[in-house]
């Protein structure tokens, strides 16, 4: 008994380890695409980034296609669950404000690694294999609802339609804003879409 006991917990270590190992590289790798695009992130400098021998990658992923759809996910998770987490502490009436300011603030311009995977890589996307646009498309569907959840006229089919309407200026303009290389012209690009989309003061 206390053999297969022993047993039994080598295996759940061996296990943990393996899921941890994992997740260190879906980590990585959903840094990576971010800040170097797909075409420029490699199996080799993700794993050696983990801290891991280029070797072990296939104990982990079929294909650097199934790395890539996780890391994709990944990115969109994080950055759907910060949507909405900034919805969340808002005051009542403000989250789509709220929202809006977070995505077009500096720190996200700047954050391309860490920022929305789909302003960062939406020109790359429709080149990429069907498990990875997949998981773009179920985020990028994700965002949309968090914002318009927040709307005034939730529930209703024009609700849904200004928050894609949003959804892609916010996208668009955080391109842009990065695209170019004039901080003020960043800026003015960042400052027009928010008075645009911004409620009407009475």
């Amino acid at each position: 008994m206390m053999l297969i006991m022993q047993t039994t917990t080598r295996k759940r270590t061996s296990a943990s380890r393996k899921e941890l190992t994992h997740e260190r590289i879906v980590e990585v790798a959903s840094r990576a695409i971010r800040r170097s695009g797909y075409d420029g992130t490699g199996v080799a400098d993700i794993m050696k980034e983990a801290g891991l021998t280029h070797g072990g990658f296939y104990a982990h992923f079929e294909s650097r296609d199934a790395l890539l759809a996780e890391a994709a996910d990944r990115a969109g998770t994080e950055s759907v669950a910060l949507a909405a987490r900034v919805a969340a502490a808002a005051p009542p009436g403000q989250a789509v404000q709220a929202m809006m300011q977070a995505y077009l603030s500096p720190e996200h311009i700047a954050a391309i690694e860490t920022g929305c995977p789909v302003s960062a890589l939406g020109s790359e996307m429709p080149r990429q294999s069907p498990e990875v646009r997949r998981a773009a498309t179920i985020h990028i569907k994700e965002m949309i609802d968090v914002f318009a959840r927040q709307m005034p006229d939730w529930g209703q089919p024009r609700a849904h339609e200004q928050a894609m309407a949003l959804v892609c200026a916010l996208i668009g303009t955080t391109v842009m804003a990065r695209a170019v290389d004039d901080p003020r012209l960043s800026k003015a690009l960042c400052e027009a879409t928010m008075k645009q989309f911004s409620p009407a003061k009475e």
